[in-house]
């Protein structure tokens, strides 16, 4: 692993490129229409921005840039070619396009205060005065989430003396509190910097009915909102000569292999190992799976419904156990956590030096 500073240096020279290439792109929507030569414009970007996290040698860092660039900035990209997508708004800024490239936010132009009342609280954000008093729980629960993460990272310390079983268990909570948090500053700073209404990320999803509720909206929706325009629209249209009900089906295994496909090279980036595939098998068997829930609930439309007291638990069964078989272990392998565990103790001992130097 890089000492910090040489991982800092590299970080930067990410960024600049990132910014370079998108003041590139940004300059094509003013010179180039939409369509297959802006696509032919654009596509250089694209392998530049795969290999970028490939710089970067720390879990933390590798990662989010992986996430936030190799994959959804490269899919929105793709729909800016042909005038689609959060990056294609009317009249959008530079600073506005970055940020939406960047990072997993999308914004609403001059939102009403209708919508705005009836948002959920996470994302009021575009003026605090007139946040409701909710908010106030709000950031409390995400003070907790904050400390819950800290002390699991504690726990990691002791791993040996846990059962395997619990210590992914214990990993599954960790990537779900960290991946909020981090998606809850950056909708903070984009906030203060930018005055912008954000769209949520997560929705409770520990509060799903079901696996149709969990993947499509509750659990990272931005992912959501950037795989349906890239791949489950166009698979359903070139697909609807075998029917409407096939041609949903197919779109909807497709969506999910491409999901898998994705995480499997965020998986590359952190550890630099060939796949193993069970991602991908982990997103195959929700897809199949999600796929004969729509189904059976066309079937017993009507006729017959699971409460929610039961369809609730079975949901979150379901993904945990599925997650701790196929998902979760595969950070595991590549070592993400003791390296997690290593980067947090030198980036707190490089703060507290800090703070004894600026004393």
């Amino acid at each position: 692993m890089e000492p910090l500073e040489v991982e800092i240096k590299s970080l930067i020279k990410v960024w600049i490129t990132v910014m370079a290439c998108l003041t590139y792109c940004y300059s094509i929507s003013r010179n180039i229409p939409k369509g297959i030569l802006r696509l032919i414009s654009v596509l250089p970007i694209i392998p530049i921005f795969t290999i970028l996290p490939l710089y970067l040698s720390w879990v933390q860092f590798a990662g989010t840039i992986g996430f936030f660039i190799a994959w959804l900035a490269n899919f929105k990209l793709i729909l800016f070619s042909f005038n689609h997508g959060p990056l294609s708004a009317p009249s959008i800024s530079f600073q506005h396009f970055v940020s939406i490239a960047c990072f997993p936010i999308n914004f609403k132009q001059n939102p009403s205060h209708k919508a705005k009342s009836e948002q959920h609280p996470s994302t009021q954000i575009d003026n605090p005065s007139s946040q409701n008093p909710q908010s106030s729980s709000t950031y409390l629960t995400y003070a907790l989430k904050g400390l819950i993460l800290v002390l699991l990272v504690k726990s990691y310390n002791y791993k040996q003396y846990l059962h395997p079983n619990f210590v992914i268990l214990l990993y599954c909570i960790h990537i779900y509190f960290q991946l909020e948090l981090m998606l809850i500053v950056i909708a903070e700073l984009v906030q203060f910097f930018l005055g912008l209404e954000l769209e949520p990320q997560f929705n409770q999803p520990f509060l799903s009915t079901s696996l149709q509720d969990f993947w499509g909206k509750r659990w990272n929706l931005m992912v959501t909102g950037i795989l349906r325009p890239t791949i489950y629209q166009p698979v359903q249209s070139l697909c609807m000569r075998f029917g409407k009900r096939c041609a949903k089906l197919i779109a909807l295994l497709a969506t999910f292999v491409v999901s898998g496909l994705m995480h499997e090279l965020i998986i590359y980036y952190l550890g630099r190992e060939w796949p193993t595939w069970e991602i991908s098998y982990f997103f195959v068997l929700h897809g199949v799976s999600l796929a004969v829930e729509i189904e059976l609930k066309r079937c017993f439309r009507g006729k017959f419904q699971l409460p929610q007291l039961v369809s609730g638990p079975l949901t979150a069964g379901f993904v945990l156990v599925t997650g701790s078989w196929l998902f979760f272990p595969q950070f595991l392998r590549c070592g993400a956590d003791v390296r997690t565990i290593r980067e947090y103790a030198i980036i707190w001992e490089s703060i507290m030096g800090l703070v004894k130097y600026v004393k």
